[in-house]
């Protein structure tokens, strides 16, 4: 008798605002609400977990957690909360607590201010029911805040919260950005730029870590006095840092970039290629007027957010030879592949007859739903969840089955490919050859002169 656990109430409160404080979901409220039912109802063992200035749209909350672990542990027999959203505001993690948490361990979920509790039929009926209609509010809140933030934005106010452009601060009271310190450093940033820096030496020399960050503060139109909100542009009340003639002009330069680094991208290993070293990414780089050799970024100091390890002493491979290492490798590859290729066809019927298993259980549960509404059956609603648990396994069985598709005609594909690749390959575009290293290919490990070739399908991979 001694090993026997008394099993406790759990008394979950959550209060995330002040507003809620003040509308009567105070914490000191919600506890002695629920102290006072737990009294009248003969539940002497209970225990208060109390999330306080947490959000009820995700379950990251510490007291919250704490209740799954309890449960698991076998210490709680009943959750009880004043009210449905103080559990949860989102549908999905309510119907996940209640039925994937607390039901698996026979833990009954009381809701004071819906008169809910889980033990009886009418209160699992309820829950689903509840849970939709807290979610369809939330979801109203949202799009009612959605709409008033666009009219605010029409008329040349800042979003306001979230993230304020690099260069400015956000006035509460005016509701517009103001330019602050930095943004001197933006207007050099661009005068830089259109003088031809590159984002990573202007990186260098403004004292940002990454090149991207100055990329993106170059592309914000908001610096031109514009405000950019839900795919549509709208004119700010705030004062520009640069005009958009300055910001236009910076925008056609890095079209032009883009463009020759997208012919200098064509290079047949690019992405490919990493160091056995270090572990750093490598790339080309030229070599004299003509040549290009393979060179670690660690060694690269223009680039410091790519550097692994700064000491790095990997040799330098040409190029040229590498690529015909692994043009090699992948003819060989290729051959081997096409005397043992099998022929694989995707099992669409499969997919259909599960789709259709899965249409059936769906309309038996309808009709099992609509007879307990009406004879409110135990037997009914066990009938349910077993339908229900069925109907979970068939989604994974056609989850299953359609990536099992995916993959048998990606393997097609390669193997259209591979078919006749040394007869094609001196007539293929040098686009057309790179899309095929990258299909075959994941990476390429060098370490001095050491080169490590992996293909991405283990059943073709190369000996």
């Amino acid at each position: 008798m001694d090993n026997i656990k008394i099993k406790k109430t759990a008394i979950y409160i959550r209060v995330s605002t002040d507003a809620q404080r003040e509308e009567g979901y105070s914490i000191d409220a919600q506890k002695e609400s629920l102290a006072a039912y737990c009294i009248s109802k003969g539940l002497k063992n209970y225990d208060f977990y109390i999330d306080g200035g947490f959000t009820g749209s995700n379950l990251d909350r510490p007291q919250l957690q704490r209740i799954i672990q309890d449960v698991k542990n076998g210490q709680i027999d009943k959750v009880l909360v004043y009210k449905l959203d103080r559990l949860s505001r989102s549908q999905k993690d309510t119907l996940y607590l209640i039925e994937d948490v607390l039901n698996p361990y026979g833990v009954d979920f009381i809701s004071l201010n819906e008169s809910m509790d889980t033990s009886t039929p009418l209160g699992r009926l309820m829950l689903g029911i509840l849970s939709a209609f807290a979610q369809l509010e939330r979801e109203n809140i949202r799009e009612r805040t959605r709409m008033g933030m666009l009219e605010r934005v029409k008329e040349g106010y800042w979003m306001g919260g979230g993230r304020v452009p690099f260069g400015y601060d956000y006035d509460k009271e005016l509701g517009v950005l103001v330019p602050n310190k930095d943004a001197d450093t933006v207007r050099q940033m661009y005068d830089l730029y259109l003088k031809g820096y590159s984002t990573s030496r202007i990186a260098q020399m403004l004292g940002f870590k990454h090149e991207r960050l100055v990329v993106q503060i170059l592309m914000r139109k908001s610096n031109t006095g514009i405000i950019f909100y839900n795919d549509a542009e709208y004119q700010g009340r705030h004062q520009p840092i640069i005009s958009l003639e300055v910001y236009q002009r910076a925008m056609d330069f890095m079209q032009e970039r883009s463009m020759t680094r997208s012919i200098e991208s064509n290079y047949l290993l690019t992405g490919l290629i990493v160091c056995g070293k270090c572990g750093a990414k490598m790339r080309y780089q030229k070599w004299g007027k003509h040549d290009q050799k393979i060179v670690c970024y660690s060694q690269d100091k223009n680039k410091a957010h790519l550097i692994k390890d700064p000491n790095c002493d990997n040799l330098k491979t040409w190029a040229s030879e590498l690529e015909d290492v692994v043009i090699s490798d992948l003819f060989a590859f290729s051959f081997k592949h096409n005397k043992n290729k099998k022929d694989v066809s995707p099992k669409e019927s499969v997919l259909e007859v599960l789709h259709r298993q899965y249409d059936e259980i769906a309309k038996k549960i309808k009709r099992l739903y609509h007879l307990y509404s009406e004879s409110e059956d135990d037997l009914l609603l066990e009938t349910i969840d077993e339908n229900r648990k069925k109907l979970g396994d068939m989604q994974k069985q056609i989850d299953l089955e359609q990536d099992r598709n995916l993959q048998t005609n990606r393997i097609i594909q390669i193997q259209n490919q591979l078919s006749s690749l040394k007869e094609a390959w001196q007539h293929m575009s040098q686009k057309e050859k790179k899309n095929i290293i990258k299909t075959c290919i994941d990476k390429i490990i060098i370490t001095d002169t050491n080169i490590g070739i992996f293909y991405k399908f283990k059943e073709y991979s190369a000996a």
